[in-house]
């Protein structure tokens, strides 16, 4: 256990203490006998607290309790034919364990896997499934970054259900947060310099390049090492790397990039390492021989605002200087609209543009909504709630179809009418207030009416945001889920869906007359924006449509709120969603 400034570290497990010596570096140890499931912790110098192990493998009665002994059973595991997934041609699914079924469990949602495989899904990305304080939350207030949340079902069912993923062909990427810890349960500064002097968004900084960071470093990669590893995970999406503090030589990224390629090779399976970055830097995809940090790939929050607001016309906050249909054209054929160019919600020059004969389009994750576009608003509601449902379809054939790696949103494929709410559980009665305080506070200043923000300690928020399984049956959300279906299937079966490069991509548009035409290769997708059906100079053979498109002299009639996918020298064909 590192305590690099204590003078004396004591070990109890199970009742019996035993006085730890020290070791080089600022490690302290002891060897103790200890069976599956015996309860310890640490104490330091003369504070009679018993702390839960930084590195707990499992905490069963909370993260302020004793820590358990806990080994993974490898017998358990069946996947030893599992050969993972490479990025390109993925498609993801992002997913709240607590929300996603009515029992929020890991074995709940194994149930739901074969929905998933039916949709085209290739790999299912988990929100932070770390330790936190209380039975729900996010999971961005985690505080003990090793240990399985035990309201999910806890480490063994965390390997019950990446086990139960890969036997049916679907990888699993793990949501991470290594830029701060949650305000309730945080013991780590007890042992040492873990927190830097700085903050940000959501809390103290974490300590990565100040007096003592190559052991906090090292707790970071050697926990990311342990997910892919010992949990046989695929991918980590590493939350808000813009916050992450380091001013050394070698990047924190840069590291991890290194010891997973080294545990790749090992292994035998690709390892995805996927950022969520809100800079537009392209050194974090850029490959480590050109200069880069050698990430697989990044969130791409400048598609999601191309498509949102050419769809819903929204433009407040950072929707600003989106909107526009040059502005979709460009960020579909270039990956970034900010891209050294004035974002005026920043109110400066922002991003700088990638190359894209060096990084391919599916670097970049693209999406119509993530827990972060619907969460954040301030009822937590989501699309469905304000857009018909073939704009909810547009922006499905603008995301899928595109050359980002694509990924959806828990319900999103069925346009779920149930909200995805922030919701937390604190037990610490203050940290609870603030929490509150703080959330009506910040839409405050947005304009939002403080009593429409809905109480994240309230345990009805937390039951408001869980998926309604039986609206997938119903129509209009019956309709929608066969043209997510389709779509997916569609992009798997052509080779010019799954090209990623950037340069084969094209877009034409009217910003007049709102259509916008996404052509990869002989392929076209061809978008009505605007309510009234239109003519739009397109020819083809119809291989997809919302509604019923029809060859007119001028080009194609298509709906109004619909789009149609053609390819180019063919007879008119019929279509598929109707």
């Amino acid at each position: 256990m590192w305590a690099p400034e204590a003078g004396a570290v004591r070990l109890q497990l199970d009742g019996v203490t035993h006085p730890m010596r020290r070791n080089g570096g600022g490690w302290w140890s002891v060897k103790a006998d200890a069976g599956q499931g015996a309860r310890y912790g640490f104490a330091i110098d003369d504070d009679p607290t018993v702390l839960p192990d930084p590195r707990s493998p499992r905490q069963p009665d909370g993260v302020h309790e004793l820590s358990a002994v806990h080994d993974l059973d490898p017998g358990a595991w069946t996947d030893q034919g599992w050969t993972g997934r490479q990025l390109a041609g993925s498609v993801f699914y992002e997913l709240h364990i607590g929300t996603f079924t009515p029992d929020g469990t890991f074995d709940a949602a194994i149930d739901r896997l074969d929905h998933l495989v039916a949709l085209g899904v290739t790999t299912v990305e988990l929100m932070p499934i770390n330790a936190f304080d209380g039975t729900h939350n996010w999971g961005y207030d985690g505080v003990l970054w090793y240990a399985v949340q035990e309201s999910y079902g806890g480490p063994d069912g965390l390997q019950r259900f990446v086990d139960a993923c890969h036997a049916r062909g679907l990888a699993v990427c793990l949501d991470v947060v290594y830029n701060h810890l949650g305000p309730s349960g945080n013991y780590l500064p007890r042992f040492g310099p873990y927190l830097a002097g700085g903050r940000n968004t959501w809390g103290q900084s974490v300590n990565l390049d100040g007096p003592g960071s190559d052991a906090v470093r090292r707790h970071i990669i050697d926990n990311a090492l342990c997910w892919l590893r010992d949990f046989h995970i695929d991918a980590l999406r590493i939350d808000a790397v813009h916050a992450l503090v380091d001013h050394t030589a070698i990047h924190l990224l840069e590291e991890l990039v290194v010891e997973t390629t080294a545990l790749s090779a090992h292994l035998g399976r690709p390892l995805s390492l996927i950022a969520e970055s809100d800079l537009n830097d392209p050194r974090l995809i850029t490959p480590r021989a050109a200069g880069g940090y050698g990430l697989t790939g990044q969130w791409n929050d400048d598609l999601h605002h191309a498509v949102h607001t050419a769809v819903s016309g929204e433009r407040q906050g950072y929707y600003a200087d989106f909107g526009s249909l040059a502005c979709l054209a460009q960020t579909l054929t270039h990956g970034f609209f900010h891209a050294a160019t004035y974002s005026s919600f920043r109110g400066r020059t922002h991003g700088t543009p990638l190359r894209r004969d060096l990084i391919p389009g599916s670097a970049l994750l693209g999406y119509t909504c993530t827990h972060d576009q619907i969460g954040n608003r301030a009822v937590g509601d989501r699309p469905s709630d304000y857009l018909t449902p073939g704009q909810l379809a547009v922006k499905a054939a603008l995301v899928l179809l595109s050359a980002s790696t694509p990924m959806l949103f828990m319900g999103e494929e069925w346009g779920a009418r149930t909200p995805f709410q922030f919701f937390t559980s604190h037990t610490d009665p203050d940290v609870a207030a603030a929490t509150a305080t703080g959330r009506r506070a910040e839409f405050a200043e947005h304009g939002w009416a403080t009593e429409d923000v809905p109480d994240p300690q309230d345990p009805a928020t937390f039951t408001r945001s869980k998926l309604d399984w039986t609206e997938p049956t119903r129509e209009p959300h019956a309709r929608l889920l066969a043209c997510y279906r389709a779509l997916l299937t569609l992009r798997a079966s052509r080779a010019e869906f799954t090209d990623p490069w950037l340069e084969r991509v094209w877009a034409d548009y009217d910003e007049a007359q709102r259509w916008f035409v996404l052509r990869r290769g002989r392929i076209s997708v061809v978008c009505n924006l605007a309510e009234d059906e239109a003519v739009i100079p397109v020819h083809g053979r119809v291989l997809l449509a919302w509604a019923p498109a029809t060859e007119s002299g001028a080009g194609t009639l298509i709906s109004g709120h619909s789009f149609a996918v053609l390819e180019e020298g063919d007879d008119a064909g019929t279509v598929v969603t109707e």
